[in-house]
């Protein structure tokens, strides 16, 4: 069982997700579809709930291999994150993650408590690697999970929105993304489940600890110059979702792309 990794989280749908629904953000429920497509060609369908209740908040999300990903492979996952709505986004106090393929399951559990992770609880556990980077008590300090720190909060879709650092520690890896404000547009396809403005951030992949130090594709992604995340206002609300996520690999751009909401 390999390290879980910046790449099998957002094929799985856990890098990001955007929402849109009732206005306020003390009370909102919210269905949105995704599609996540590998050098234009649809590998995987992913479907998200959002759940705001005062200032509590529940994510759920489920992900099936699609189109021709199904030739060379099958498989699932679904995440739950759940916790506290902060003035800047959400704040997790649980994180829990389940995928299946090839008749293998892998699941982690990790909990939160005032930004302090625990260490995950793994099943099947990894197998011990002296390749693996150890993972500190100070890496599991000020972090959120990496589903609900995609989800901002702030006073304007403009550059501010994007000029932050997401700390995120999965359970068992840490890793940050460095956002930084690029442009401001308009989102126009009617192929897409939003039209209007979004701002665009540029995002920076540094891993930490937890990850494999010979992974290529780990590497490859901290040296990478093309990862890209549109934000989009949550209408008559302070809170801001990912419309689109960009990524570029050897294999062509990795891309999700909300397409529907209910």
């Amino acid at each position: 069982m390999r390290v879980f990794s910046l790449p099998s989280l957002l094929a799985a749908g856990l890098m990001t997700l955007g929402l849109a629904g009732p206005a306020s953000a003390q009370q909102a429920q919210a269905l949105a579809r995704y599609v996540v497509s590998l050098g234009g060609i649809n590998v995987a369908y992913l479907n998200v709930r959002l759940d705001i209740e005062s200032t509590s908040y529940q994510l759920d999300l489920s992900a099936d291999v699609a189109g021709l990903a199904q030739v060379v492979a099958e498989g699932s996952g679904s995440v739950n994150s759940g916790g506290q709505v902060t003035p800047w986004g959400l704040a997790s106090n649980r994180f829990y993650l389940e995928t299946r393929s090839q008749g293998e399951r892998f699941s982690l559990e990790t909990y939160y408590s005032g930004g302090n992770a625990s260490n995950g609880i793994v099943s099947p556990p990894l197998a011990d690697n002296p390749d693996r980077i150890p993972v500190e008590g100070s890496h599991r300090t000020n972090v959120n999970d990496p589903l609900a720190a995609f989800i901002l909060r702030g006073p304007a879709l403009d550059a501010s929105l994007c000029n932050r650092r997401l700390n995120i520690f999965t359970g068992i890896e840490r890793f940050d993304m460095a956002l930084s404000y690029a442009d401001t547009q308009d989102a126009t396809s009617t192929r897409t489940g939003y039209q209007g403005p979004v701002v665009l951030c540029t995002m920076r992949y540094i891993p930490i600890s937890g990850h494999f130090a010979s992974s290529e594709i780990t590497n490859y992604l901290a040296d990478s110059t093309r990862m890209m995340t549109w934000y989009m206002p949550l209408e008559g609300s302070d809170v801001f979702i990912p419309y689109r996520v960009l990524m570029g690999t050897s294999f062509g751009d990795l891309s999700m792309v909300l397409v529907d909401i209910e």
